[in-house]
């Protein structure tokens, strides 16, 4: 039963908190500020779950073949290559690293 409590629980409480964000005069919207910071907040929250995918194990730090699939994907991201060789450069340097340690 307490499970269920959760699930209303929540579902309420998402209702009311898209509800609060209709009560937001839509000029406080209109900032600059405002549009700034809700441009760059899912980059940031990407940046985060990535780096939290990547770099833990439980509540352990980990240092394995993905962070050097990650490092392979942002040089090839700052050589401006194309989204799909990015990810190939991540795939193929991740399973060469895998098995080169084991």
């Amino acid at each position: 039963m307490n499970t269920w409590i959760a699930i209303g629980a929540t579902a309420v409480g998402c209702y009311l908190l898209k509800y609060a964000g209709l009560l937001v005069p839509a000029g406080l919207l209109e900032r600059p500020l405002v549009k700034r910071l809700a441009a760059l907040l899912p980059v940031a929250l990407l940046a985060a779950l990535t780096a939290q995918q990547t770099l833990s194990e439980g509540p352990h730090l980990l240092l394995d073949a993905r962070v050097a699939g990650v490092g392979a994907a942002a040089l090839a991201l700052v050589l401006r290559a194309p989204f799909l060789l990015v990810v190939a450069a991540a795939v193929v340097v991740t399973a060469g690293v895998r098995a080169l340690g084991g």
